[in-house]
């Protein structure tokens, strides 16, 4: 008897030890909001050391921001759904030349804005889980400006079994970025009549318009 209560103890022990670790897991929400907040805090570091390597040497200062990104951001994923269902109609040649650009064209038009932008700060808020898919999950977080103002962003995160949380989309201040680009996408394949070399060779240009055209509306320009 005393043997069965001695091993008896230990099972029940370790029933609640069991229950009470997996108490602690953090949800899926949970888990992509601590990878952000990680990333984010690197990247907001590597940010503010590397402001002169902008105006220095421009290229080395988008690599450093890439490198910071890269593992929190899936930019192969984001590119392919920007290309929506042209991407079918697109070599691999073509496909990975897109991302490339893709990617530049990102680091090339906001890269001078967080330079130049001051100091500023980016609160992750926190994580909400997808009741549908538990490989899915959103992060709210809060851009602060150095005058005050606020911008409410949602990262949209998925799931990826090698590579752990990845950001997939963006919502700034109510617009989805990956929506806008992939209108804008469409946009270009119409005008260059399907020939994925032109919108290759002109899509960094167009995102710089686009870009410089919302910066006029915002401070009240032409």
């Amino acid at each position: 008897m005393a043997t069965w209560l001695r091993d008896g103890s230990r099972w029940v022990l370790a029933l609640v030890f069991s229950v009470f670790s997996l108490s602690l897991q953090a949800s899926p929400g949970e888990d992509a909001a601590q990878k952000v907040r990680q990333s984010t805090d690197e990247l907001v570091l590597k940010l503010n050391q590397e402001r002169q390597t902008f105006y220095k040497d421009p290229e080395t200062f988008y690599g450093i921001m890439e490198s910071a990104l890269a593992d929190v951001v899936d930019f192969e994923r984001i590119a392919a759904r920007v290309m929506g269902r042209y991407r079918r109609e697109a070599s691999n040649v073509q496909r990975d030349g897109f991302t490339d650009v893709f990617k530049r064209s990102m680091f090339r038009a906001y890269g001078k804005t967080l330079v130049e932008t001051g100091e500023f700060k980016v609160k992750v808020l926190g994580g909400e889980d997808n009741a549908r898919d538990a490989t899915r999950a959103n992060v709210n977080l809060e851009v602060i400006s150095a005058s005050g103002n606020k911008y409410p962003v949602v990262y949209a995160m998925y799931l990826n079994p090698k590579r752990g949380w990845l950001l997939e989309n963006v919502i700034v201040n109510g617009v989805n970025v990956g929506l806008a680009f992939r209108d804008k996408f469409e946009q270009q394949y119409t005008q260059h009549n399907g020939n994925f070399d032109a919108i290759l060779t002109n899509w960094s240009t167009t995102v710089e318009d686009d870009k410089l055209k919302a910066s006029q509306a915002t401070s009240g320009g032409a």
